[in-house]
């Protein structure tokens, strides 16, 4: 239990010499917004993901088969806007490759530009009529997210799916013979996709979209800053993993 609380302490707030300096608890903040996003896009946007892609291939072949509920219009929209951001996640990693702290407040700026004009959108429109532009919006978003955290290279920080995180979780324990690593980062990656969704579930809910959008968008902002104002030119955690 020491060990568990003390890896989850070091998440939160880590060492001055941590490999990953300031990274950990910014890719918790981007957790929470994944949970924000997805609870958006399944509960208002017609049940499909925008961050899971592995969520829209299965929906895709429930809708093929004549699924109620489920569109398969609604899932290739999405998976292609992932994928556009996600090439453009790509792109931005080339310009930034050599500083992270850089790489990761120019994609949160942008990912708040999206994030906000989607809140915007529903705001505007009232939610009705507005399903594929905020779907597109909301998917570019998290494509770029998820390739950029691809690029950081945070060991069990993905900030958009959790099945290899869990799978650590159990596979990795002493329960199973393992050496139980970043037990405590791994719980709270999943705790904060939990926070981010029921926060997104209960806006969206009681008829506050635009609300939730807003919260996203919040929480991109304040990673973006806060990854600019800590990202100095010879910050140790700067260079990429190998």
């Amino acid at each position: 239990m020491r060990a568990l609380l003390t890896d989850a302490l070091r998440t939160l707030v880590p060492l001055r010499t941590d490999r990953h300096g300031p990274l950990p608890p910014l890719m918790l903040l981007l957790t929470v917004t994944t949970g924000v996003v997805d609870a958006v896009s399944y509960l208002a946007l017609g049940h499909v993901f925008v961050a899971n892609m592995t969520g829209n291939v299965v929906f895709l072949g429930f809708a093929l088969a004549g699924a109620p509920g489920l569109s398969a219009t609604a899932s290739l929209v999405s998976m292609g806007a992932f994928l556009a951001g996600a090439l453009a996640g790509g792109r931005l990693a080339g310009l930034t490759a050599a500083h992270r702290g850089r790489l990761l407040a120019l994609a949160g700026g942008v990912q708040t530009v999206l994030t906000a004009a989607a809140a915007v959108v529903a705001a505007a429109v009232g939610g009705g009529g507005v399903q594929y532009p905020l779907i597109v919006l909301l998917g570019l978003a998290m494509g770029l997210q998820n390739a950029v955290a691809r690029r950081l290279g945070v060991p069990d920080l993905t900030t958009t799916v959790l099945t290899l995180t869990l799978t650590g979780l159990a596979a990795d324990s002493p329960a199973a013979g393992g050496p139980g690593p970043r037990t405590g980062r791994r719980i709270l990656s999943a705790l904060a996709m939990l926070l981010g969704g029921l926060a997104g579930a209960v806006l969206v809910l009681h008829g506050h979209l635009a609300v939730a959008l807003a919260l996203a968008a919040l929480l991109l902002l304040a990673t973006a800053v806060t990854a600019l104002r800590l990202s100095a030119p010879d910050a140790h955690w700067a260079p990429p993993t190998a």
